[in-house]
């Protein structure tokens, strides 16, 4: 089973949350960064504030100064500073002089000694339960023959800092984590704030029924954000109000066109059994009904024709078809009917060929040039005109006739499309011959399109020219 994509406000929550904990997290790291290097400088400034006192008082000590002095002098210079532990060694590694409970000795041996204490070269250790920062300072006194560099080594006490740090790190991951939840929590009320219009919108599409297509989104109403999903919406709705409309007419147009051959078979039958009939009147009466029968079986055809069309079912076979030669057959099929009616075929241009289905362009064609012949005045000429316009093969039939309303064109190649409002027609067919041009057309890649003027009526078709559509 296919698992369902996480929800938008999940999605956005989690995002959003975890840029949030990320900022906090960060912004907390640094906030303990920054007190930890104030607290280290801090502990260097002391550092660098003993050795000069020492240093200070080293130069100012007499040769040969008592022990007892000695103790005194470099006591009065630390008295400010209660942390403090240093020693102070010769040049030869004797021990000088050490603070009481100096514990330094192995520091100075190992640490390398400096000019000047900085954050970068003092170093951390523990002895007897206690972390000290410290360095080791090489000095000169006069204390010694020639000034001999002394060592001075010094160290300040940070267990009050890294108690204060502990507790400190502590309560920030208390209150990032309340934070964090916080700014989640109230990330979510936004999102879900923030999809109301979202849920509004999906409450009035659920309100559309079939018989309510006629309500539409208010894209102004809305935030930006959902505008075009709003007109786009309204826009399918559209097209699906068209298509129930269409689909509504084409429902009764199909009744409508049934009706009429059925209803003409039973009458007839009715009026033959009404009193016995001659053999050759009976043979009259089925010949009349096979009539209705074929009318009704080429609607059925027709309609089956463009149920295929409307599902792309449609596979036009791909053969070069020259139309000129394809007009040349339909006018010499439709000649006896013309001369009947006393309307000219006359065919112009030069010749084109288009890949396609030559039975399917063959039955386009047809009924098109049936269509003018019928609406064409006795005396005048039906014109088909052929023409290769850029990478087009294009096809122009022409008759002077009826004009059509300027309001029905777009409409004439709809199924069972009547201009007038009784449904009555005046000239055969069902009204499907149009349609099923356009959707001949459509499925050879082509177009269709229709004018009409007082002087004449054309319909041009457009189609891909045979050498570019193999391309």
């Amino acid at each position: 089973m296919r698992r369902r994509p996480a929800s938008l406000a999940i999605r956005l929550t989690v995002s959003i949350g975890a840029a949030i904990v990320i900022v906090l997290l960060t912004f907390g790291w640094i906030v303990e960064r920054s007190i930890n290097n104030h607290f280290v400088q801090q502990d260097v400034d002391e550092l660098n504030a003993v050795v000069q006192a020492l240093e200070q008082t080293l130069a100012t000590l007499p040769p040969e100064t008592a022990p007892t002095e000695l103790r005194q002098r470099f006591a009065h210079a630390v008295s400010g500073h209660h942390n403090a532990q240093f020693q102070i060694i010769s040049s030869t590694g004797s021990l000088i002089y050490a603070s009481p409970g100096s514990n330094l000795g192995r520091f100075s041996r190992l640490a390398q000694p400096v000019k000047n204490i900085t954050v970068d070269n003092v170093g951390i250790w523990q002895a007897d339960g206690e972390t000290l920062r410290g360095a080791v300072v090489r000095t000169a006194s006069d204390m010694t023959p020639g000034s001999e560099p002394l060592t001075i080594a010094v160290a300040t006490g940070i267990n009050f800092h890294l108690h204060y740090l502990e507790s400190f790190r502590t309560y920030l991951q208390i209150v990032t984590a309340t934070a964090c939840l916080i700014a989640i929590l109230a990330t979510w009320l936004a999102v879900y704030q923030g999809h109301a219009p979202i849920r509004r919108i999906s409450r009035e599409i659920r309100r559309i029924r079939s018989d309510q297509l006629h309500i539409r989104l208010e894209p102004h109403a809305v935030p930006a954000e959902l505008m075009e999903l709003a007109a786009s919406f309204n826009g399918m709705i559209e097209r699906l109000e068209d298509v129930f409309r269409r689909l509504s007419d084409f429902s009764g147009d199909i009744a409508h066109e049934l009706r009429t051959p059925i209803t003409n078979l039973k009458t007839q039958t009715e009026v033959v059994l009404s009193q016995s009939r001659s053999v050759e009147q009976y043979r009259e009466i089925l010949y009349s009904n096979l009539e209705e029968y074929e009318r009704m079986a080429k609607m059925v055809g027709d309609m089956l024709f463009l149920a295929q069309a409307d599902n792309n079912l449609l596979k036009p076979e791909q053969v070069t078809i020259d139309l000129g030669a394809e007009i040349r057959i339909l006018f010499d099929y439709f000649s006896a009917w013309a001369e009947e009616r006393e309307v000219g075929l006359e065919a112009i241009g030069e010749p084109v060929c288009i890949l396609g289905d030559r039975l399917m362009v063959r039955r386009a064609l047809s009924n098109l040039l049936s269509n003018a012949i019928r609406y064409t005045p006795a005396k005048r000429s039906v014109t088909v005109s052929l023409s290769a316009i850029a990478r087009n093969a294009c096809v122009r039939i022409q008759n002077p006739g009826p004009i059509i309303p300027a309001e029905h064109i777009p409409y004439i190649f709809d199924r069972f499309y009547r201009p007038d409002a009784s449904r009555r027609r005046s000239g055969e067919g069902a009204g499907l011959g149009l349609a099923i041009v356009k959707s001949i057309i459509e499925a050879h890649g082509g177009s269709i399109s229709a004018s009409s003027t007082a002087e004449a009526t054309i319909f041009e078709i457009s189609a891909p020219l045979a050498q570019y559509k193999s391309l």
